[in-house]
């Protein structure tokens, strides 16, 4: 017989988990209220260190679908209300609450910036990304973009949300990207990338560019 409290496979349950997901939603909308207000309105998740409560059988895919025990999150209110008290450390997710830190499952990054704005401020262009939880962040210093190796040899777009968070670029947006792209030489080297908002954040080195189209 499985033992109490424990999956079928084998997996033990958290206490969060055992609430149900209205426990869960409860319990992210007590920590949402129940501390002042971090940046951006955001739950001061950087300042709660609680205890370690196992993991739980929720998952973000590559998509930013958010699963909950294997059925997608259909309410985009709930998806929202979870991203605000989401966390990480050391290369794993967590939500967090001023009691308790439970650790999730996240394929690629926890967010899709889905949207972006080109507008003009006193640095020249900015660029203004929003999220698949409505999230609008301005891509400059300390919100800047990384690109890594896609499998099809292209590049996936990365920007910085917030803390240790970051968004996956969609493929239509990193056109767009790419459309706006030029070269500038960084530390010796020419480089192929963009500029937004007084930085310039470097794509891949102009040679493969050039070599690519």
């Amino acid at each position: 017989m499985a033992k109490q409290g424990q999956t079928e496979q084998g997996r033990e349950t958290t206490a969060l988990e055992r609430k149900g997901l209205e426990g869960l939603t409860a319990a992210a909308n007590q920590a949402a209220t129940s501390a002042p207000a971090g940046r951006k309105g955001l739950p001061p998740v950087h300042l709660w260190n609680p205890p370690f409560c196992g993991d739980l059988d929720m998952r973000i895919a590559g998509d930013g679908t958010w699963f909950y025990m294997g059925t997608p999150i259909g309410r985009p209110a709930l998806v929202r209300l979870f991203s605000t008290i989401l966390k990480r450390e050391d290369g794993k997710h967590f939500l967090v609450t001023p009691v308790e830190k439970v650790g999730i499952r996240v394929d690629d990054a926890p967010f899709l910036a889905v949207e972006m704005q080109k507008l003009e401020d006193e640095r020249g262009r900015l660029l203004r990304f929003r999220t698949n939880v409505d999230d609008w962040v301005d891509c400059e210093r300390g919100h800047g973009l990384r690109f890594t190796a896609a499998a099809d040899g292209g590049l996936t777009p990365y920007l910085h949300v917030r803390a240790d968070l970051w968004a996956k670029v969609t493929r239509a947006l990193y056109y767009d990207l790419v459309d706006m792209g030029e070269e500038r030489v960084v530390d010796g080297e020419a480089m192929f990338g963009v500029e937004s908002g007084g930085e310039f954040f470097a794509m891949a080195d102009a040679q493969q560019v050039r070599d690519a189209l």
